[in-house]
């Protein structure tokens, strides 16, 4: 029997066939004795007429009963017909039994059936949901233990970078402090450079000394570039090395949220307090990538970071060869200009000394000539007297008379004498003024060796001057960066 209002859309909930009569068809009578009624949003009122009723007064008459039909008397009153044609006879009485009972059984047999499928549907079912969510939390445990196995290797490579990283920056550092110590051998080389331009006179040669000095200030300037050009490297390094940790870090934070998620996940249980239902979450999908992305993400940042800690490595044996050629190089040139100072020093001394030593020699020479030329002076005044007597004589002489004036022996005499004194007066004299231009000859020596012996002095001076500012260079430790 339908229900009013239900919808019926199971198979074992369809209107129910008779299993011993054929589908009655209506006639016409039934349908002038019952009229349609229609109920507001229901279906028609034939639809829940008892059947039984609806069967016995719709089935056709048969060939029997249509013959006796005529010998029935004819019906005069409409309501007659009605109550006749509402009777049962006790045939139809119990062929309905019958078809009630048939019915029963059909619908018991009907609900065993859908009991036991029922049964055994829930039982399928209630099997298959435990092995799916056996299923799920043994896929879940799997995903934990590669998220865990993904975490480890990201933090251990992340250990990994942060030390290299640091190392990276110490070595940086290391570059920009010894690029600092080098500038006050610089200034120092500079300022020696400086220094020796005062020099004065034939001094200021471009000897060795300059050379190195020149040579010295070129490498420090030259180490320095190179360092701070291998610091710009090393700091564009520590960028990407940054970059690949921020990468890491951000991985690393991902996967630990997604490990605290799936563990909060993997332990719900159905009889946890936090479980409800979110109707259509299945149908969401805000997945961004699959097991294979999923991990080669991971796997590209490790190898960005190991590529990264690669160079990084470099970089730093790179750091340690320019550091220690670059500090052999300085302590080799540094080196050798203090030898050329050295040298140059020694020889300078060399000159000086022997310089002194000749003009010791220009003042002794000096001083004889100055006694020679006081003796030549004494000597022709001391010849003056002889000559005036000579002269005397001879003047006296030409004033004899007549005859007397005879050019005897002394006249001869005298006559030679005043020619032999004349002439070494004259030679006197002519050995007098060498003697002077001699003596001029000497101070004009003597001066210059005493332009050249301070010239000397100076040039002396500047290089043990600039010797005294070298004294002090950067130890080995400090120009390769440890301070």
């Amino acid at each position: 029997m339908e229900f009013l209002g239900t919808t019926q859309t199971a198979s074992y909930c369809g209107p129910k066939k008779s299993c011993l009569f054929p589908e009655p068809v209506p006639t016409s009578i039934m349908q002038d004795s019952y009229q349609t009624y229609y109920l507001p949003g229901y279906r028609y009122v034939n639809s829940w007429r008892p059947s039984l009723f609806y069967k016995v007064s719709s089935t056709i008459p048969s060939s029997d009963e249509r013959g006796n039909a005529s010998l029935r008397p004819p019906t005069i009153l409409p309501a007659l017909r009605t109550a006749l044609y509402a009777r049962y006879s006790p045939r139809d009485w119990n062929q309905a039994n019958q078809v009630q009972f048939k019915g029963s059984e059909c619908c018991r047999h009907w609900a065993g059936r859908l009991n036991a499928d029922s049964l055994r549907l829930m039982q399928d079912k209630d099997q298959l949901t435990q092995q799916m969510q056996d299923d799920t939390g043994t896929n879940m445990g799997q995903r934990l233990s590669d998220i865990e196995f993904w975490r480890s290797e990201l933090i251990y490579e992340l250990q990994r970078l942060l030390t290299d990283t640091h190392a990276l920056d110490t070595a940086k550092k290391r570059l920009e402090c010894a690029a600092e110590e080098i500038e006050g051998p610089l200034k120092i080389a500079l300022e020696c450079l400086y220094n020796r331009e005062k020099r004065m006179g034939i001094d200021l040669v471009h000897d060795d000394v300059e050379k190195n000095l020149i040579k010295e200030v070129d490498m420090f300037k030259s180490c320095q570039e190179r360092m701070r050009k291998l610091a710009e490297r090393i700091d564009q390094q520590l960028g990407i090395n940054r970059d690949a940790q921020h990468a890491l870090e951000r991985d690393l934070a991902d996967k630990s949220s997604a490990h605290f998620i799936d563990e909060k996940c993997y332990n719900l249980r159905n009889t946890s307090d936090s479980i409800k239902f979110y109707h259509g979450i299945e149908k969401i999908d805000g997945t961004v990538s699959v097991p294979q992305t999923w991990a080669k993400f991971s796997e590209d940042n490790i190898r960005n970071s190991q590529n990264a800690r690669a160079n990084s490595a470099k970089l730093c044996e790179e750091m340690e060869n320019v550091l220690e050629n670059t500090s052999e190089e300085m302590w080799k040139q540094y080196t050798d200009t203090n030898l050329a100072f050295d040298h140059r020093i020694s020889e300078i001394g060399d000159i000086k000394n022997k310089l002194q030593a000749h003009l010791a020699k220009t003042l002794q020479e000096i001083f004889q000539v100055e006694n020679t030329i006081m003796l030549l002076e004494r000597s022709i005044m001391a010849k003056e007297c002889p000559l005036k007597v000579a002269q005397t004589r001879l003047e006296g002489r030409t004033r004899r008379p007549n005859i007397e004036l005879c050019c005897d022996i002394p006249q001869f005499k005298l006559v030679n004498e005043v020619f032999t004194i004349g002439d070494t007066l004259q030679t006197l004299k002519q050995r007098l003024r060498d003697a002077q231009d001699t003596l001029q000859l000497l101070v004009l020596n003597k001066s210059r060796l005493e332009h050249d012996l301070s010239v000397k002095a100076n040039s002396l001076f500047i290089d043990k001057k600039c010797m005294d500012m070298r004294k002090t260079f950067p130890s080995t430790p400090r120009l390769i960066g440890y301070a």
